[in-house]
């Protein structure tokens, strides 16, 4: 369902796009208003691009995607969720002029919040528990700390809120770990990408809005939270050398000189904390 949010993102993507060559498929999982099954019918009489795929299970982010990339015809996957919207024009463009390198597996976006504020520019392995977005909340025109904000730079992942990757690749390493029903999977995929010795990429010239859970809903009742804890330790389980040694791509010293950040870094007393603060 979401259909307002669905429509926002479409709109956006229709009407902004200045790149033309593409495919729109949609996973519908479980919906039940009517007025989502009209929206898609009148989608696809408008829009001979759209397809619409149905996943009848239980969500699963992970086996939706590599459900769905089995019936893409492109050799490039752009994954997009559907609580974003497009700001710039040449938002694909430049995502694909990185993607289409040899070296590069994977490519993010700058994602900002409704208010202006930054939602994603890559993600930190070891920050904030087992993975996150380290500039969340800072001001959508700052640069950041040597310029990250406004630079093409290699980061250990990316969020698949906006990642484009080569569908080679994706069958490569045989997509998404489905061990991943909600969380990490993501990281996970960049991070097998990584274990290639391919780049991931983070670009700060195709830019959207992400209205953060909206869809899907935060972690916030018992069962989600117990689900969360099961896989962010299956991730540390499974990539404990990165968390133990820190991300490559960010300055461990930072844990100690911003005061923010000293409680932020993954360490051996992290699950007693995740459990103390609920």
């Amino acid at each position: 369902d979401h259909v307002q949010e669905l429509k926002t993102c479409l709109n956006s993507l229709f009407s902004k796009t200045s790149y033309d060559n593409y495919e729109v498929l949609i996973i519908e999982n479980n919906s039940t208003e009517p007025e989502t099954f009209a929206y898609y019918e009148a989608l696809q009489r408008e829009h001979e691009r759209v397809r619409i795929i149905r996943w009848e299970k239980a969500f699963h982010y992970a086996a939706m995607h590599n459900r769905a990339v089995m019936e893409a015809k492109g050799e490039y996957l752009l994954f997009l969720n559907n609580d974003v919207e497009i700001r710039n024009a040449g938002w694909m463009e430049e995502m694909l002029s990185h993607c289409q390198r040899e070296e590069v597996g994977a490519v993010g976006a700058k994602l900002y919040y409704p208010d202006g504020t930054i939602q994603h520019a890559g993600v930190v392995i070891g920050f904030g528990g087992v993975a996150g977005h380290l500039f969340a909340g800072t001001g959508g025109d700052q640069e950041g700390y040597m310029a990250a904000l406004v630079s093409v730079r290699q980061v250990s992942a990316v969020t698949a809120a906006c990642m484009m990757t080569k569908k080679t690749l994706y069958r490569q390493v045989n997509g998404m770990d489905e061990s991943f029903q909600v969380a990490y999977n993501d990281v996970d995929y960049c991070l097998k990408l990584r274990a290639m010795e391919k780049e991931i990429v983070f670009t700060p010239y195709a830019r959207l809005t992400h209205f953060e859970s909206k869809s899907r809903g935060l972690e916030d009742t018992p069962q989600k939270k117990k689900r969360l804890m099961r896989e962010a330790k299956h991730f540390a389980a499974k990539w404990p050398d990165i968390l133990k040694n820190g991300d490559p791509f960010f300055n461990q010293n930072l844990f100690e000189i911003v005061p923010e950040y000293r409680n932020m870094k993954y360490d051996e007393t992290f699950w007693d904390r995740w459990s103390e603060q609920g």
